[in-house]
């Protein structure tokens, strides 16, 4: 018994520093998979000087984004089957190598092909952090460490298109891609020497089937999100046909997960009313965060003349306001256990936060619109990492790799519908505003495109004030729209049971026993984040 407790001691006593040491490569690899977009949307202009393709610009990041989405669930499970470390050193290998061909591209479809690669390294890039968190830190004391995630997501919106400007001017655009190679070097030292989780060796095999019926699915459903409205009208035959391949895809990918020995998405997590609440509530966070993110700069370049190079430092408000509520309800949930009343909170200020940012209009000063998005931010702050942590508390750990990359999915999923069908409503009433106010012709040729401080400068008054007041008009409908989405998820916080948070003190042990009641909710524990601390100790 006294070798028991000198082994949990001695874990103990390493644990805050290997801890540290490897929670500090996690959050470099979470920054490399989010900086990457937000760097390189600065520098496409430079890259489509160079390499031509304008036709095909979309597909940079429509590749990026399709691999990274269809890619996630399938590292979850890999993770789980074989092991976390393995997989994660895996998917920071083959981003590195996406990275180091993209900056070597010759022409478009080079670095497409090249984009996509590095984006089936990011899927695995994101769970992986989640994953591992759940392995290292029990839920109840994960809320401490919330605020860093937070911290490295707002440093990644707002650091991004600063970076992604000086790095273009003064080093060359293929500087945007070769940036990841040094930090995702560190990322691969720090985790090889440092994290020592237990080695895993499934019996079963991966569930092809059910891999690729996903990723059909998930592939059809973001292309209709990012074509739809853009690229081909909704009611036209190619995004009907992917609507159709979508609906189909998925029916089977359910219907071949139940036949599954190791199904890629095990569909029993889903019997758990907390985590498929979850799951819609960050498929609601992302819709509103997102189209947040897309719309607020795009109205306070337009309508209060800010400038585009600054565009990440507009969103201060809101990202500061998410990082600092992020800290303080971690804070609470590691010393109380209880984190209900954080889903109720944040669905309930990104209701108001999204029903004021719709208020604005050509006379909102800069000072409103911030303190509108401040309280956005802060319903984003109760929402964003809670959810995560929730959805992992209600599964086994044999399923933590699944269960967060199912969250992380839906997340993004909610992001490309919030941004499609957000900025499919902003266009729409922009170019009826501008009719209106313009007539046809002269709406048509201001319209078009969408304009900047200095571009808007150098229209005549008339147009310039239409065009304005068209923007107020757009953001007006898209946050509208983002308000009643908020709604709902402030409805499925309600719905939330509050089962004790696993691993800490007295309250740990309860969702051991809780499947006595028998609800799925109540995870029962496997021991896994404690014998992860202890690995870290060897």
């Amino acid at each position: 018994m006294g070798d028991v407790t000198n082994k949990a001691e001695t874990s103990e006593e390493v644990k805050p520093r290997s801890v540290r040491v490897v929670l500090m490569a996690l959050m470099i690899a979470m920054l490399l998979a989010m900086l990457d977009n937000m760097i390189i949307g600065t520098a496409m202009p430079t890259i489509v000087g160079e390499l031509g393709g304008l036709e095909h610009l979309s597909w940079v990041v429509t590749a990026y984004t399709l691999a990274t989405a269809a890619s996630t669930p399938i590292w979850g499970k890999i993770g789980d089957m074989y092991g976390r470390k393995g997989a994660f050193l895996t998917s920071i290998v083959i981003f590195l190598i996406g990275s180091a061909l993209s900056g070597m591209a010759q022409d478009m479809g080079q670095l497409i092909g090249f984009r996509a690669v590095q984006g089936l390294g990011a899927g695995g890039l994101m769970v992986g952090v989640m994953a591992i968190i759940g392995d290292l830190i029990p839920p109840r004391e994960r809320g401490k460490y919330q605020g860093m995630m937070a911290g490295v997501m707002a440093l990644a919106m707002i650091g991004g298109p600063l970076v992604g400007g000086t790095i273009t001017d003064h080093m060359g655009w293929r500087w945007s891609f070769y940036i990841n190679l040094p930090l995702g070097a560190v990322a691969l030292a720090m985790v090889t020497a440092v994290l020592h989780l237990p080695k895993k060796r499934a019996k079963g095999k991966i569930d092809y089937l059910g891999a690729a019926l996903l990723t059909l699915a998930i592939t059809s459903t973001v292309l209709v999100t990012t074509w739809g409205g853009t690229e081909y009208a909704w009611g036209s035959a190619e995004i009907l046909g992917l609507i159709a391949v979508g609906v189909l895809s998925t029916a089977a990918f359910l219907y071949a997960e139940t036949k599954a020995a190791e199904p890629v998405m095990p569909l029993h997590i889903f019997r758990s009313r907390n985590f498929t609440l979850m799951s819609v509530i960050g498929f609601l966070v992302g819709f509103a965060m997102f189209g947040g993110v897309l719309y607020l700069p795009l109205f306070q370049q337009s309508v209060q003349g800010a400038s585009a190079t600054n565009s990440g430092l507009l969103l201060l408000p809101m990202l500061l306001s998410m990082m600092l509520v992020s800290l303080i309800a971690g804070r609470i949930t590691t010393s109380s256990g209880k984190y209900k009343m954080f889903p109720i909170m944040g669905g309930a200020l990104m209701v108001v936060g999204m029903f004021l940012l719709a208020q604005m209009d050509t006379g909102t000063s800069r000072l409103m619109s911030g303190v509108y998005m401040a309280i956005l931010g802060a319903g984003l702050g109760f929402l964003m990492q809670i959810t995560m942590l929730v959805a992992q508390n209600s599964v086994d750990m044999k399923d933590m790799g699944v269960a967060s990359s199912s969250a992380t999915l839906f997340r993004t999923l909610g992001g490309s519908f919030g941004v499609a069908l957000m900025g499919s409503l902003f266009t729409t009433q922009v170019t009826h505003t501008m009719a209106d106010r313009l007539g046809p012709e002269a709406a048509g040729a201001a319209g078009s495109a969408q304009l900047d401080a200095a571009s808007l400068a150098k229209l005549p008054e008339a147009i310039r004030e239409a065009y304005q007041y068209a923007v107020a008009a757009g953001t007006h409908s898209a946050f509208l729209l983002g308000a009643g989405v908020a709604v709902l998820g402030f409805l499925a916080a309600w719905f939330v049971k509050e089962v004790p948070l696993k691993g800490a003190g007295p309250a740990a042990k309860a969702p051991a026993d809780g499947g006595a009641e028998g609800d799925a909710d109540a995870a029962t524990g496997d021991g896994g984040p404690a014998r992860a601390h202890e690995a870290l100790a060897h």
